[in-house]
């Protein structure tokens, strides 16, 4: 799919932002002699992986902030619009004919593009900052690996299909077409503003199996790595410049 205007300026924004910190870091004697960047976790679900509660667990572990439906709050506070709005548009990809629609409804000003950019403040923002914990909306993929833990939940389709029919009380067929809509909006989200594919497993530094551990035992294995990963930072040389391509 050949990226919108709009979409190709967020991912050149996306770019010099990466390849600013990339210089930055790539000044090893300016990186020895400055703090660390703080760390974030971020955590990229397939539906029905319990994603939420996950984060949750984790947050609590490490007394760090924890940001989902939050994340919709203070870009709604930023936007000055309603949760309940930025939902339709909430990790959700639109064509161009479902964005001139909905610039003539009673939603004045909210676009996908718009709601996009001001996500990506949100998350930038939030990292510079460090020690919280992102659940989806594109956080394993923006933010700086050097700095962030990149976590991927899933899970075989019956099992998330169980834990959907338990959570909503709905039949098997009703909680699988449930996450197959959810699940393909996300994904088409990502790849349409971000231009990367969520299901890449190369995008993250632990991937778990949610069917297989408890959500303590999921919130014990990320902390883990988290603190294996903060442990090696020190010790680690800035990436080469070379290894990028301009």
């Amino acid at each position: 799919m050949k990226p919108t205007g709009s979409s190709q300026h967020l991912a050149e924004a996306l770019v010099r932002a990466s390849q600013h910190w990339m210089a930055r870091s790539g000044d090893e004697q300016a990186a020895r002699a400055a703090p660390r960047r703080p760390f974030t976790i971020a955590i990229s679900r397939e539906a029905g992986t319990r994603g939420r509660t996950i984060g949750r667990a984790v947050g609590d572990k490490l007394g760090w902030a924890v940001y989902d439906q939050e994340l919709l709050q203070l870009i709604a506070d930023q936007m000055g619009m309603r949760v309940r709005l930025l939902e339709s548009v909430d990790e959700k990809h639109s064509n161009w004919v479902q964005n001139l629609v909905e610039s003539f409804t009673s939603r004045p000003g909210l676009t996908e593009s718009r709601y996009v950019r001001h996500l990506l403040e949100m998350l930038f923002s939030l990292a510079s900052h460090g020690q919280c914990v992102i659940v989806g909306r594109g956080a394993s993929q923006l933010l700086p690996p050097e700095s962030t833990l990149r976590v991927r939940l899933m899970a075989p389709l019956k099992e998330r299909a169980r834990e959907i029919e338990q959570r909503f009380v709905i039949s098997h067929e009703e909680a699988t077409r449930w996450i197959e809509k959810t699940d393909g909006e996300r994904t088409q989200f990502i790849k349409a503003n971000f231009h990367m594919d969520p299901a890449d497993p190369h995008q993250y530094d632990l991937v778990l199996n949610p069917s297989r551990f408890s959500t303590g035992e999921c919130a014990e294995l990320i902390v883990e790595a988290l603190h294996r990963l903060q442990a090696h930072a020190p010790a680690r040389a800035p990436e080469p410049l070379a290894a990028t391509k301009g």
